[in-house]
């Protein structure tokens, strides 16, 4: 853990060195005009700990927090939830039985991902758990299906990709502290591009069973241009299979 929040600190001095954008810097495009987002991107924040403002604990650095208002506006009971996870989040989190993430969640995970994109479909890849998203910019949500990474689907509105996820399960948190959503989770995601090496990223979440209203985060995405940068594998089942529900074949 000591390693991993070093490696946090290194990044966002490395990153940020090469984020600030240009003066009349041109954003690059691809052959269709979109903006092009391609490459490799992280995020460098403590969300993945608390998606709210917090204090640094063992293990927990400090964060600012993601969401707008810095307020998660839970009905009753499912605040008395939150509580309930937060107490039990050792084990209870799902991502210490490996799975994966969910939607914005894996975003703000303290690893980088690559976009790869084309004008009918957008993949992402993950370095945790070699996770893989796929945007289809052309066709609807399929009925009667639910994945842990949700089912996106994409447009474009000026330089702003939009990114309609839904089809949730309920087995995800939006962080390591208990905040959490029911299979009726909706996400709308927007990248705005700032410049060659950094995007806007903003999730507005929507849960009728869970939340009074809709409620937003958002956070910078900066460009990893490290020399020879790629994306490494993260097998999280590899560390710990005792706590875990995934096990490798025999």
């Amino acid at each position: 853990m000591t390693t991993r929040l070093i490696g946090i600190v290194v990044a966002t001095v490395a990153i940020a060195a090469f984020a600030k954008p240009a003066a009349g810097q041109a954003l690059p495009r691809t052959a269709d005009g979109k903006p092009d987002l391609s490459g490799i991107w992280q995020a460098v924040n403590t969300a993945n700990w608390n998606i709210l403002a917090h204090t640094a604990e063992k293990d927990v650095p400090a964060g600012l927090g993601v969401v707008e208002g810095n307020e998660i506006p839970y009905q009753p009971s499912a605040a008395a939830k939150q509580k309930e996870n937060f107490a039990n989040r050792a084990t209870a989190d799902p991502e210490s039985k490996c799975y994966l993430p969910g939607v914005p969640r894996i975003t703000y995970m303290p690893y980088p991902f690559q976009i790869f994109q084309t004008p009918g479909h957008i993949a992402i890849t993950y370095e945790y758990v070699h996770a893989v998203r796929r945007i289809f910019m052309k066709e609807s949500h399929p009925d009667g299906v639910e994945w842990f990474m949700g089912d996106s689907r994409g447009r474009w509105e000026g330089d702003t990709l939009v990114v309609d996820v839904a089809n949730f399960t309920d087995q995800t948190w939006f962080d390591r502290s208990g905040n959490f959503h029911s299979a009726d989770l909706h996400v709308i995601e927007r990248y705005t591009p700032i410049s060659a090496n950094q995007i806007n990223y903003e999730a507005t979440i929507e849960d009728p069973k869970v939340f009074t209203r809709p409620w937003k985060m958002s956070m910078p995405l900066y460009r990893r241009l490290d020399k020879g940068m790629r994306i490494l594998e993260n097998e999280c089942y590899a560390f710990g299979l005792e706590h875990t529900w995934l096990k490798p074949p025999q």
